[in-house]
């Protein structure tokens, strides 16, 4: 993948080695300014559950993208009290022109915050309501005009729509806190992340796959954005998440996603 040499220079704690050992694979969207959004499906034998795993939907959570590269290499070696099989599908990169912008850029080419771009009920009433009045017209946090509006948004929709994912784990930076939204019991640690519930606003992925699709979210704040945690600490974040994930949608729990096709 020649985008290795690019994506092993910005991101920390990603070595090209790492990078190509994850195999990424041209998902077939492009962002705003036409770059690939890369994706690798890592699948279990005999894997009933689904688990969409995103890095920087932000691109200046560069830290996000990174840990996103380091569980797929944990996911490729599973171990053996793995507890529950899993389809894993991971994007390290939703936001790609934000990440590689001089200076890395929250938003993406177009000035859009992705993470209030997906069309949440009222979406046209409370998303710039929210944004001018919450916000103070942070320009970080544009909604933009419309939902759906960017070409990112609109391919994780579709993934969504596709892979019919029983979980999503969105990856930010950095606040170091473990959030959560969805009908389920929400993991209670990740590591050294504690959850603390932030609430919910307009747009957001959070509140439209937990709240309205019905879907878990877990969202995971890590402490700094340019700087990973720990390698001992990333990989007990993985552990945390298989046992919360194994006894909370294991076989014989309900969720919205459905039964994989046949």
């Amino acid at each position: 993948m020649r985008s290795c040499a690019d994506y092993s220079a910005k991101i920390p704690n990603v070595n090209r080695l790492l990078c190509e050992a994850a195999q990424l694979q041209d998902m077939q969207a492009r962002s705003v300014l036409g770059r690939p959004i890369w994706g690798r499906d890592v699948r279990a034998n005999d894997a009933r559950l689904r688990v969409l795993v995103l890095g920087a939907i932000h691109g200046d959570e560069m830290s996000s993208s990174s840990l996103v590269f380091h569980w797929i290499a944990m996911a490729q070696t599973p171990t053996a009290d793995t507890p529950l099989p899993i389809h894993w599908r991971f994007i390290p990169a939703l936001n790609p022109d934000g990440m590689f912008a001089k200076p890395a850029r929250r938003v993406n080419a177009h000035g859009v915050d992705l993470n209030r771009n997906f069309p949440t009920p009222n979406w046209a009433r409370d998303a710039r309501q929210y944004w001018e009045g919450r916000t103070r017209r942070d320009p970080r946090r544009w909604p933009g005009n419309k939902p759906l509006s960017e070409p990112e948004s609109r391919f994780l929709l579709e993934q969504m729509d596709s892979f019919k994912p029983n979980l999503i784990v969105s990856v930010h930076a950095p606040y170091g806190v473990l959030d959560f939204d969805g009908p389920t019991a929400p993991p209670s640690r990740l590591g050294r992340l504690y959850l603390d519930q932030v609430g919910i606003f307009p747009g957001s992925l959070g509140n439209y796959g937990g709240i309205h699709k019905g879907v878990p979210v877990v969202t995971i704040e890590l402490p700094n954005a340019s700087r990973t945690p720990k390698d001992a600490e990333m990989r007990q974040m993985w552990i945390d998440l298989l046992r919360w994930t194994s006894n909370r949608l294991g076989p014989g729990v309900s969720t919205a996603a459905g039964d994989l096709p046949k």
